[in-house]
């Protein structure tokens, strides 16, 4: 990609989770004369989705979809694409007079695979936080419940709680850390990567901030000490975190708040929705430990990889993937949401299923129960018929949301022989 000045400009992807600090991170790098970070363009996730539309487009959504899949699946669709991202970012480039831009984007971490394909060359900066300090970041900023408000085990019912009940904000929320935490962890062996932890970012600002730069072919020495200079910017933004423009300053206080902003309950939902492996492997073990000798147990990794499942199932229904199973955490795309009725609105407060019992007759039990959710679903789905521009699509949709739940059976029958 090149300038309008005639200068080689590159594009570098800011890789995080939601509340890891990822706009602090950004705005620091982009004090550095040759680097530009404007907040949050989501711009890959729009073009990995480019040619589907919203069920009420005028046009017909189907039409729409089925026809750009025609048209581009006769050329190279990925030459189209980075043509595209490439003016775009190269026109930001030019009227900031800079070189190399960063797109600080959190939920990329749903499409590393297409980020891929378009930039293989592009160098990514890991950010990494405990996920304990992520919660009570959640819980602070944006009001996020990590403690259920009655008690629910952990069953087929609740699967149907979480697809159909639970607002999209809390879920995706939650997805962030079930499902968007291993697969940044299993981003950290890409090459051309540089991982930085949250921690030592804030404890040593201006030493991380030259590594990085250096990693990314700037000049560290004339990059700025680590003050928060000018955030105006940020100001004009619907996206990044609205707290820094409070900030005269980095701010070491965020490391431990989350020990007295966490119950040992909600500690518990983060512990089971995580895994004290991954916990383990991403380096913080001393917060596991501070979380244990407060209450909190390892209820081992077959729940942790449950709740996965049914974020799995949750996020492939609600992106409209047919038949996928898998879900994000293999396959990295990410879908247009195809709604369900709106009339399915939350119908109970619960933040969080709890974990009560996963022995073999209460599994057995809720093999039990999948007919009926199945059945619940299929209504649900069943009732939008009338609303979709094409009954076909809305019939894809069906079959394909009950395929996914029947896969969903089949590892609960797994769980049962395991057991």
């Amino acid at each position: 990609m090149s300038c309008a000045s005639g200068r080689s400009c590159a594009v570098c992807f800011l890789l995080g989770l939601p509340r890891a600090g990822t706009t602090l991170l950004a705005h620091l790098l982009q004090r550095h004369p040759d680097v530009l970070a404007p907040p949050e363009p989501w711009l890959m996730l729009a073009l990995e989705a480019f040619g589907r539309v919203d069920q009420r487009h005028p046009a017909g959504p189907s039409l729409i979809e089925v026809a750009t899949s025609e048209f581009l699946g006769r050329i190279d669709r990925t030459i189209a694409i980075r043509a595209f991202a490439d003016a775009a970012y190269g026109q930001y480039l030019t009227a900031a007079g800079k070189r190399i831009i960063i797109d600080k984007t959190p939920r990329y971490w749903a499409a590393l695979e297409f980020l891929e394909r378009v930039y293989p060359e592009a160098p990514h900066i890991l950010l990494m936080r405990n996920p304990y300090a992520i919660a009570a970041s959640l819980k602070s900023a944006w009001g996020i419940p990590f403690r259920a408000e009655s008690s629910y085990s952990l069953s087929a019912s609740s699967l149907a709680d979480l697809m159909l009940r639970l607002p999209d904000a809390l879920i995706s929320s939650l997805a962030d850390l079930v499902l968007g935490l291993p697969r940044l962890a299993a981003h950290r062996a890409r090459p051309r990567t540089q991982l930085v932890r949250y921690e030592l970012l804030v404890t040593h600002p201006d030493e991380e901030i030259r590594r990085l730069l250096s990693g990314l072919g700037c000049d560290s020495a004339a990059a700025p000490s680590a003050s928060m200079g000018q955030v105006d910017y940020l100001r004009c933004s619907s996206f990044g975190d609205r707290k820094i423009l409070e900030r005269n300053a980095v701010d070491q206080s965020s490391v431990k708040t989350w020990q007295s902003q966490l119950s040992v309950e909600e500690m518990q939902t983060v512990t089971d929705l995580v895994g004290t492996k991954l916990l383990t492997e991403l380096g913080y073990e001393g917060e596991l430990l501070l979380a244990q000798q407060a209450g909190v147990v390892d209820r081992g990794p077959h729940l942790t990889e449950l709740y996965r499942q049914i974020f799995r199932t949750w996020w492939d229904l609600r992106t409209g993937k047919a038949g996928a199973s898998s879900g994000p955490s293999q396959s990295g795309q990410v879908h247009t949401a195809r709604q369900l009725p709106e009339n399915f609105h939350p119908t109970c407060d619960m933040s969080v299923v709890q974990a009560q019992d996963l022995s073999a007759a209460s599994v057995a039990e809720n093999l039990r129960l999948a007919d009926p959710m199945k059945a619940q679903l299929q209504q649900a789905l069943l009732a939008s018929e009338a609303d979709r521009a094409a009954g076909l699509d809305a019939i894809r949709t069906r079959d394909a949301a009950i395929e996914i739940l029947r896969g969903e059976v089949a590892r609960l029958e797994q769980i049962v022989n395991m057991a």
